[in-house]
């Protein structure tokens, strides 16, 4: 396993939640020289700078200001799919402790059948008054639950049919309460956990993630199985991408990373990409480098890069893929187009991606959704009607998609990686 593979791999390990996703990402940006900003404070930038800032807590902006010179951005997404824990979650089951929760995006409920499950996020403590409560990073850092299956024995179907209710069958089993269980039982804990009284705890925000770190596999360790490949694989190349690119002196213009909270839930919140997040944090940087008019032109003749992860072809399932256009593993960066633009670009922006690739050796291949297959989106097309730029829709081929655990080849994410910074620099 390379170095590379074996710092993306700590990166997800990390990243147990959006809120802590942002942490790394912060940590990786402090380090390397980047000062962090205030959303409710002025900004004091100067030529050369680079900087980042966090919104409540889940999304987070870093961006060099160069001389003059172009607008060039890349945008991923922090959450993933998972279970959140409702308020109360505690419940008591003949004897069992087990957490109420709901399902927080679209994914395959069977792929978290009996699997040890951490649990990670935000924890909301009172604080100096309402309006500032403290929120407080929070991962229990073991395997602290299972989502336990029926046996075969008492669901003979299951091979045939394997249906799953997500409020009756996908209940993390957390405790053995006996005959003394109430209901209260989880705060008690979650307050022991934290060194608090139950009465400090507010409110939180908490996700199951699956425990077992990823791990490279295949005959040649070609392959990285791991949890969080969607979209953590992004949000690295990213990360990596900017840093690659303002390494040595910053680029002229603007070079900005939008790392976004919500995807998986359509986007449309105040840190998601449907929000005016990436439009007031680009109002922001102009209003310190020409004003309003050097911002229009600058977005006229920019560039968006909106990376994501997409389908590869499957071995054992070729005819859910288009019969033509058929990305596979280890085969490079995937231009994702879709003439419903759920996928946002247009021939310049494929053409711009392509050139940049051809430049520098960077392999690529194309993704289409079979004509009568919905398929899925994400939030290129959603920022870009907020921030009028031309963007295109890229990422890594993968397999399971939405799975607690993915499959990707290690070679695509140092392909994404180059092509990030190529956009960028």
């Amino acid at each position: 396993m390379t170095h590379e593979i074996e710092a993306l791999l700590s990166f997800i390990q990390q990243s147990p939640s959006p809120a802590h996703t942002v942490a790394a990402a912060a940590a990786r940006l402090r380090g390397a020289g980047f000062a962090e900003l205030s959303l409710a404070e002025d900004w004091q930038l100067a030529v050369g700078g680079r900087y980042f800032v966090s919104v409540y807590g889940t999304t987070l902006l870093a961006f060099t200001v160069g001389d003059a010179g172009p607008l060039r951005m890349a945008a991923a997404h922090t959450d993933f799919p998972c279970f959140r824990l409702k308020p109360a979650a505690g419940l008591t089951r003949a004897g069992y402790g087990v957490l109420n929760v709901e399902p927080y995006g679209g994914f395959i409920l069977r792929s978290w059948l009996d699997r040890p499950l951490g649990l990670a996020g935000r924890v909301v403590l009172r604080g100096a008054d309402a309006f500032h409560p403290r929120a407080e990073l929070v991962d229990f850092a073991r395997p602290l639950v299972t989502i336990p299956s029926l046996a075969i024995h008492m669901d003979r179907k299951v091979n045939e049919e394997g249906g799953l209710n997500a409020q009756t069958d996908m209940l993390p089993l957390a405790a053995l309460l006996g005959d003394m269980g109430k209901d209260d039982w989880w705060q008690a804990a979650l307050a022991a956990a934290l060194g608090v009284t139950q009465e400090e705890i507010l409110s939180y925000e908490l996700s199951t993630y699956p425990f077992e770190a990823g791990c490279a596999l295949g005959l040649a360790d070609e392959f990285l199985s791991s949890p969080r490949l969607d979209n953590l694989t992004s949000v690295w190349a990213c990360l990596e991408g900017l840093l690659g690119a303002s390494a040595g002196s910053v680029p002229a213009g603007v070079r900005l990373v939008a790392l976004f909270d919500n995807e998986e839930v359509g986007s449309r919140t105040k840190q998601g990409a449907g929000s005016l997040v990436l439009a007031e944090a680009l109002r922001r940087i102009y209003e310190k480098a020409g004003g309003d008019a050097a911002r229009a032109q600058a977005l006229a003749d920019g560039f968006l890069l909106s990376v994501d992860v997409a389908h590869g072809l499957h071995p054992a399932h070729e005819e859910k893929s288009d019969p033509a256009v058929r990305p596979v593993l280890g085969g490079g960066v995937v231009i994702k187009q879709a003439a419903s633009q759920a996928y946002a670009g247009d021939a310049e922006a494929v053409a711009i991606v392509r050139e940049l690739a051809r430049l520098q050796a960077i392999p690529v291949q194309d993704f289409v959704n079979r004509s009568d297959s919905r398929g899925g989106s994400t939030l290129g097309s959603i920022a870009s009607a907020l921030v009028p730029v031309r963007t295109m829709d890229v990422g890594v081929p993968i397999l399971a998609m939405h799975s607690a655990r993915e499959t990707m080849a290690a070679a695509d994410e140092a392909a994404l990686i180059s092509l990030v910074r190529a956009v960028l620099v």
